[in-house]
């Protein structure tokens, strides 16, 4: 896997900075005659550490939400809020000396491992959806234009299927005297593309109407592959296209609703991480206060 170059940095960066941390607590920690405390001039430096680690990955948020603060590349804040978040976890550890304590410090505590767990869970989404969008969504569309998209499906679908009952409207059209026999053939005409509308009614349409509907049978690659196969063998030769329009159609559909499942994924858990990370921040300034005075 190619790392880029901003990324290497921060990585590296962020080895010394536990590297260098780790070996001054290990020795502070064995010369310590009551063990590791968070009051200490050590533990207080990685609580502060920590903490502003913790601070500087949050304000990942207002730079995006405050035009003045877009101060370096985006990028670089992106590495920074990963890898200065993640090395929180430690310095955090080591500021406690590994044990929780009383019911705020514990509240801390697993509000860091989960802040960092979602984020690294994150990490590894961001990573790994766009790959499998591009080989499962080959024909994206922008998330904002997807129902416009399924509205023009939808309509498609509609003309293509108003063009094969065309035969139909012969019969009024027809002069008076020729009415019987246009009637027959439009009746033969009508019974051979039966199959297909019966098929249109019941099962695509609503399969193009409603995407939020799971149990479809469309929905289902291998088995629409089988529906509309088993659909061309009982239609006639000029309803052929028709039929592989229409199957092109549920194809660019199940896309889409593969698109909107992948873009679900790579944003929901920021409704977990976000709100986690604002507890965490004003915990840890509820904490620090009364660290403080007490």
């Amino acid at each position: 896997m190619r790392i880029d170059r901003t990324h290497k940095s921060w990585l590296i960066g962020s080895l010394i900075i536990l590297g260098v941390a780790t070996a001054i607590y290990i020795p502070y920690a064995r010369n310590s005659t009551s063990g590791p405390k968070g009051g200490s001039a050590i533990g207080l430096a990685f609580g502060i550490v920590g903490s502003a680690f913790m601070v500087f990955a949050g304000l990942l948020a207002a730079r995006k939400k405050v035009e003045v603060w877009r101060l370096g590349r985006a990028q670089s804040w992106m590495r920074g809020h990963l890898w200065l978040g993640l090395l929180s976890l430690p310095l955090i550890f080591f500021h406690g000396g590994f044990r929780f304590g009383g019911p705020l410090t514990t509240a801390l505590m697993v509000l860091v491992i989960l802040v960092v767990a979602s984020g690294l869970f994150g990490a590894a989404l961001q990573h790994y959806l766009p790959k499998v969008m591009t080989s499962e969504v080959p024909f994206e569309t922008i998330f904002e234009q997807i129902d416009h998209v399924r509205a023009q499906l939808l309509a498609e679908a509609d003309e293509l299927m108003a063009r094969a009952s065309a035969p139909l409207k012969l019969v009024a059209a027809a002069p008076s005297g020729d009415l019987a026999a246009t009637a027959d053939s439009v009746l033969a005409a009508d019974e051979t593309i039966a199959p297909l509308r019966n098929f249109y009614a019941r099962e695509m349409r609503p399969f193009l109407e409603d995407p939020h509907e799971r149990n479809q049978t469309l929905a289902d690659a291998e088995r629409a592959r089988g529906i509309f196969g088993g659909l061309r063998s009982l239609l006639p030769a000029e309803a052929q296209e028709t039929t592989k329009n229409l199957e092109e159609i549920c194809a660019e559909e199940r896309q889409l609703r593969q698109q909107v499942r992948l873009h679900h994924w790579l944003h929901g858990w920021l409704m977990l991480h976000i709100p986690l990370s604002f507890a965490l921040l004003l915990l840890g300034c509820v904490h620090a206060v009364m660290a403080l005075r007490y």
